[in-house]
């Protein structure tokens, strides 16, 4: 038995690999098929031409009519989260990465087959009872005994309005993730997820859905399934998006008894659940409360200065088991400069987050990548090689130019705050920043990116020998050394002070 057992294992091994490879095969073949829409004339940057109206917020959709999104094979939505205000349970089939352009909050996702480890039962230093009671600093981060109050039988009493209400102190369920601005998010597909805005501002995230990636078996439209909520129909004006709309809870398709025997509750509660329509899928809430850890430790362990060994290390022997879904890390801050791969005190800084540094991206088959340039600063040439970019502004303005296969240029404009844009993958594009400087997020479509820069000290221009320079170009030997030697000093961001007049 043993050594069938043995004679098995390199079997099982190799159609693992082969799988593996076969799946990625899929989804090479998927984006050449896609990438053969790429026969647009014009790239253009545009602001959300859909809005959908919800009692707690509001969300915007970028139309999926554009060339460029169907090129990339993407689609955009920003939310909008008022304080004290929550987006819904919801799974998309695709998958998706969030960025927290402004506020704070609560993520809760929910994997399958993952047990429910926040529960009030543990030992009082380990876990806590979290109330957000509005105003962050007082009692929303918990610096008030989380057990004051708690009845004999594990309960707590508030109040509420004219009358009091009991509070179990029994629930348990699956983590719950404090995000906060600069945050990069990665939503799995099929996996469901909620957010909630326990700060004082609104809360304001943007997210990329990849319609391209294999997990999808459906069209290349947008979707998303919702839980609860709902939006009744609708006209939706503006741009390419004129038409009409109804969007609603999956829960709202069933037979209230069949589904009443599912949920082992009376029909009249389940009927209740359904017809919860009206309100949108950002519905405003009353008092939450919810188990959480201390967000001091729970930082301080993921930055693992506790000592403890933290999981997705590269540095140790691992081995690939220590990576399970229901411990993933989910999130990565972007606005962390001390990480920044290209760093210039007179031009900015670019900094990256892959599946190097968030391992879940590999299943995801995407990265971001956020960008500050300061006045005036130059983003040299460049392109990507294996992915397309969506870009998103959020602060400040620049000048855009895209060139293609051709030389023809397919992009020259000033983009400003709240626009997007794609730069697809082999395209080359540069930019430089206005007088009040230039912000980014950038959305990529493979968990590693290869850029290759044109011009400075690590270029393609760099690396040619002299005489390589010369015959290209129709340029003297002298011309191409002073060429090479000029590129010296600065890669990808260049300062203006750095450039010749």
């Amino acid at each position: 038995m043993a050594t069938r057992k043995l004679v098995l294992l390199p079997v099982l091994l190799f159609l693992a690999v082969l799988t593996a490879s076969a799946s990625k095969q899929q989804l090479t073949e998927r984006r050449v098929s896609e990438a053969q829409q790429c026969r647009f004339q014009r790239l253009r940057s545009i602001q959300p031409d859909q809005r959908i109206e919800s009692e707690g917020g509001f969300s915007e959709l970028w139309s999926q009519n554009e060339e460029q999104f169907q090129c990339a094979g993407v689609s955009a939505m920003r939310n909008v989260i008022r304080p004290q205000s929550m987006y819904v349970p919801a799974f998309q089939p695709t998958p998706r990465l969030v960025f927290i352009e402004r506020g704070i909050g609560l993520i809760g996702l929910h994997l399958p087959g993952c047990a429910e480890t926040f529960h009030a039962e543990s030992e009082r230093g380990s876990s806590k009872w979290w109330k957000p009671w509005g105003r962050r600093g007082e009692q929303g981060r918990g610096e008030q005994d989380p057990w004051s109050g708690q009845g004999e039988h594990g309960q707590e009493e508030r109040g509420q309005g004219q009358g009091r209400e009991q509070i179990s102190m029994k629930d348990q369920h699956q983590k719950v993730f404090r995000v906060r601005q600069g945050d990069i998010v990665a939503l799995p597909p099929g996996i469901t997820h909620w957010c909630y805005n326990d700060g004082n501002e609104e809360f304001v995230a943007i997210s990329i859905d990849d319609l391209n990636h294999q997990a999808n078996q459906l069209d290349l439209s947008f979707r998303q399934f919702h839980l609860a909520g709902g939006v009744p129909r609708q006209e939706i004006r503006g741009g390419q998006g004129q038409g009409r709309f109804n969007f609603q809870n999956i829960l709202s398709g069933f037979d209230s008894r069949l589904l009443a025997q599912a949920f082992g509750v009376s029909p009249d509660l389940l009927e209740r659940m359904q017809q919860e329509t009206q309100r949108g899928f950002i519905v405003k809430t009353e008092e939450m409360s919810m188990i959480r850890p201390q967000e001091e430790q729970e930082e301080r362990f993921e930055r693992g200065s506790e000592g403890g060994r933290k999981w997705w290390s590269r540095d140790n022997d691992d081995n690939g088991l220590e990576e399970t879904m229901c411990s993933v890390k989910i999130r990565y801050n972007l606005d962390r400069s001390g990480e920044a791969e290209v760093f210039s005190k007179q031009a900015g800084r670019i900094n990256s987050v892959n599946q190097n540094k968030l391992p879940i991206l590999q299943y995801l088959d995407m990265s971001a990548e956020r960008g500050h340039l300061y006045p005036n600063a130059l983003f040299t040439p460049h392109w990507s090689s294996n992915e397309h970019t969506v870009i998103y502004v959020t602060q400040g303005d620049a000048r855009i130019q895209v060139v293609d296969q051709q030389g023809e240029t397919v992009f020259d404009d000033k983009v400003n705050e709240g626009d997007l844009f794609v730069i697809p993958q082999f395209f080359v594009s540069m930019g430089q920043a206005g007088s009040n400087g230039f912000k980014y997020t950038a959305f990529k479509t493979s968990s590693q990116q290869f850029k290759h820069p044109l011009a400075g000290y690590t270029s393609v221009l760099n690396a040619m020998p002299i005489q390589v320079l010369a015959n290209s170009f129709q340029i003297s030997p002298a011309d191409a050394r002073n060429l090479k030697q000029s590129l010296h000093g600065e890669t990808f961001l260049m300062s203006p002070s750095s450039r010749p007049h």
